[in-house]
């Protein structure tokens, strides 16, 4: 057994790897923020976005605490965004419950479903896919629900489309959302998934 000397220089050193990758996979995330056509990709009065797969790889790499800190400066970014370069859409995202709250969810669902999967699996790759695609899933689906929960006419009224504002959203988020979570699934599995067997050796 670990005597208490011990314990307290690996929880200090887990404590500055951690650190250490909430920096850097935030400074990822802001720079991809920053990056015209690259963090968010302007789809008509959409934006898709890559933006999630820092969030979801330091959640599996570090737990769910580094991603949701990750998520949340993913969140706040969004949120800058939206006031500082805004769009017929942007009054959503004006609202953090919108901008800021799915991004942190993004890295506490990625984590438990990685940890779900590989516990039933044991397969390193598998359930780092599944954890990205569920992980940008969560983002699709929390921020477009929010929309449609908080500003469905008004939103429908922005982008000029008639009709039913559920089934308007939901075909964004198979159009934008299903491409995104492969994406981040396999991503996900590719580089989370590295860095994990290196942390092993």
């Amino acid at each position: 057994m670990m005597n208490a000397g011990a314990q307290a220089s690996t929880q200090k050193r887990l404590n500055v790897r951690r650190m250490t990758v909430i920096s850097i996979l935030s400074a990822v995330s802001i720079v991809l923020s920053m990056i015209p056509f690259v963090g968010y990709i302007p789809l008509g009065p959409v934006k898709a976005t890559i933006m999630h797969v820092p969030v979801i790889i330091g959640a599996v790499i570090e737990g769910p605490v580094v991603g949701a800190a990750v998520g949340l400066i993913f969140g706040l970014t969004s949120l800058f965004k939206a006031f500082t370069e805004p769009t017929i859409t942007s009054f959503c995202f004006m609202n953090p419950i919108i901008s800021v709250l799915p991004r942190v969810l993004i890295g506490i669902v990625a984590y438990y479903v990685y940890a779900g999967m590989h516990k039933l699996t044991k397969r390193i790759y598998l359930s780092g896919f599944v954890a990205g695609v569920v992980g940008s899933l969560t983002n699709t689906i929390g921020v477009m629900g929010l929309i449609y929960v908080l500003y469905a006419d008004k939103y429908m009224k922005a982008i000029g489309q008639a009709g039913n504002a559920g089934k308007y959203i939901l075909t964004v988020c198979g159009m934008n959302g299903i491409p995104e979570a492969i994406v981040a699934g396999i991503l996900t599995s590719a580089v989370a998934v590295a860095m994990i067997r290196k942390s092993k050796k």
